[in-house]
């Protein structure tokens, strides 16, 4: 019989666990990311009514498109795209919150609903993870996605006005700390600042996690995911895939790397790179390919497959997963892949007696 005392304790010692749980498993092999959340959903062809649901059918602006609204509307397909990752060999699934803070959702007139979002997803994929693990005697794990809103500190949104923004990095720290609270009361292992265009974006969700375990939450692991938008190597913002990392240390994330935007092939430079400038581990989850003329993606799994077993073959990375175009054939092709490669071994240290500095790589020129 179990006192409230103890049941505290074990519940920190479980959070403390997960931390070195996924050091040792990280140090052992290579784990798998889910895919795309938003390419399932697209094969689901929903309409406005299916976004809506019972709750939001008098709401006055359009909903078709916000994906995240699906956690509370249509849970069930949600929860099915989960454990159709996991039972094709994810060891962790993102929750269904890329877009879910109160300044993106401001588009559809539901930035009141962030902290929901934001809870409902998390749980619902805590719901997923822990059903899977039942059933498979195999652990999975939560990352509570999240992504770069739809405005940005560094660049414009007026030609006639490069000095001017639309949001401040106060605003942006309050509108991530709701989501992040919400993503943490849900149950999320993990936090995952992801797709990250804008290093200045990336920082005030970063700020706004390191405040909330100060104050009030356990510390959970962190993993860091910028996207680089061309060849040229740089993310939007200006900034090489170097002094992303050295922007971003301070917090000692559990995990750095890429996602998104380009597919493997073109990714893989900038993978190397980022590998030899920090001493995390490092998480790849490229697009299937480039996108075809039509938004689409043509890159099968078997390629997918190929191109990260490669990485992985070559010691650069250690979690792997899909993101836009990717599907559970992609990562059941890509769990096979991996399954017996060596996972990368980070470096002790880098640089450890120099000051490293990173320019903020202001796209507007200012």
């Amino acid at each position: 019989e179990y006192t409230s005392c103890s049941i505290l304790d074990q519940l920190e010692g479980f959070k403390r666990l997960i931390r070195s749980e996924l050091r040792a498993v990280l140090q052992k092999r290579i784990m798998v990311l889910d895919g795309g959340m938003g390419t399932m959903i697209q094969q689901h062809k929903l309409e406005e009514e299916d976004f809506r649901g019972d709750e939001f059918k008098e709401h006055p602006l359009p909903l078709k498109g916000n994906n995240d609204l699906l956690s509370l509307t249509q849970p069930e397909i949600i929860y099915k795209i989960h454990k159709d990752y996991m039972l094709a060999g994810a060891d962790i699934i993102e929750t269904n919150t890329f877009s879910s803070t109160s300044v993106a959702q401001a588009d559809y007139g539901l930035e009141h609903m962030a902290y929901r979002l934001n809870r409902a997803s998390a749980e619902l994929a805590r719901r997923a993870a822990d059903d899977v693990t039942n059933q498979t005697g195999f652990k999975r794990y939560v990352a509570g996605a999240v992504g770069p809103t739809n405005k940005t500190l560094s660049v414009s949104p007026s030609v006639e006005r490069p000095d001017f923004r639309n949001i401040t990095f106060d605003e942006l720290v309050e509108a991530y700390s709701e989501q992040v609270r919400g993503l943490l009361d849900g149950g999320a292992d993990i936090l995952l600042v992801e797709t990250i265009f804008d290093t200045a974006n990336a920082k005030a969700a970063l700020f706004a996690i390191d405040l909330l375990f100060e104050k009030s939450y356990e510390r959970k692991p962190i993993f860091i995911s910028g996207t680089i938008v061309d060849r040229s190597g740089r993310t939007l913002s200006g900034q090489t895939g170097e002094a992303f990392v050295v922007s971003v240390s301070h917090m000692n994330p559990l995990c750095i790397g890429l996602n998104c935007a380009l597919g493997a092939t073109e990714m893989r430079p900038f993978i190397e790179a980022i590998g030899k400038s920090t001493t995390a581990f490092i998480i790849c989850y490229p697009n299937a390919g480039l996108p075809n003329t039509f938004g689409g993606y043509d890159e099968t799994p078997e390629v997918t497959a190929s191109n990260l077993k490669e990485f992985a073959t070559d010691g650069l990375v250690n979690i792997v997963g899909g993101c836009c175009g990717t599907t559970p054939g992609h990562i059941r092709s890509l769990s096979e892949a991996v399954k017996h490669c060596q996972p990368r071994v980070p470096a002790a240290n880098i640089y450890q007696d120099y000051m490293l500095l990173s320019a903020g790589g202001d796209s507007s020129g200012c």
